[in-house]
């Protein structure tokens, strides 16, 4: 049981790569105060929790009612992400990244970024949801099944505390490094999204992309 809940966390720290979103964190949070931050990093966290557990109990019979393909849910994610690499690779700015004093509030009620983008797809996205089912088991073992639970909870503690702490990093950052960081996750996300839609598309026609 030790040695699969290892593989457990390895696997999914791996793909939802707490460390390499911090700096993405920062960027989408820019203009936030801290206590701003740490209640939209939490409540990304639950949110993401609830979707991962979600697809570990019912994720084959979720895909199978709505007749999702997994792949399919690979591009679509893939696509959704490189949208958000387009603007940060152009540094746009938005009512989510950077609302204005009197704005901030309506904006974030508009556009609240711990849903969409933080939880799902760069959390809880279609790479970390496909590795979770992976490792369900089809006879759901329940010991494999609470180390599976385990793991998750592991990962998404770590993925909270490095959010937690981003403030500190933003406060040591300037904006012109947040400018470069900015365009840098933008190209990383923009890469992230073609290998993601490469991967729904070869799994969706593998007889073209053999």
């Amino acid at each position: 049981m030790i040695s699969f809940m290892i593989h457990v966390v390895v696997s999914l720290f791996a793909v939802s790569n707490p460390i390499g979103n911090v700096p993405l964190f920062i960027t989408l949070t820019e203009g936030y105060t801290e206590k701003e931050r740490s209640q939209t990093a939490k409540k990304a966290i639950v949110v993401s929790f609830i979707i991962l557990i979600a697809f570990l109990l019912a994720g084959r019979l979720i895909f199978k009612l709505f007749g999702i393909d997994i792949h399919a849910l690979r591009i679509a994610g893939g696509i959704f992400i490189f949208g958000i690499a387009y603007n940060l690779l152009n540094a746009k700015e938005s009512h989510v990244q950077n609302p204005h004093s009197e704005e901030k509030a309506e904006s974030k009620e508009k556009a609240d970024i711990s849903v969409t983008p933080l939880a799902i797809p760069i959390i809880a996205g279609p790479g970390t949801i496909a590795t979770v089912m992976s490792l369900t088991p089809g006879s759901q073992e329940m010991l494999h099944m609470f180390s599976i639970l385990i793991g998750i909870v592991i990962v998404l503690a770590m993925t909270y505390y490095a959010f937690h702490y981003s403030s500190f990093i933003m406060r040591k950052m300037g904006k012109t490094e947040m400018n470069v960081v900015t365009r840098l996750m933008g190209l990383i996300l923009a890469v992230v999204a073609v290998e993601m839609i490469g991967a729904g598309l070869k799994g969706m026609f593998p007889m073209f992309m053999s």
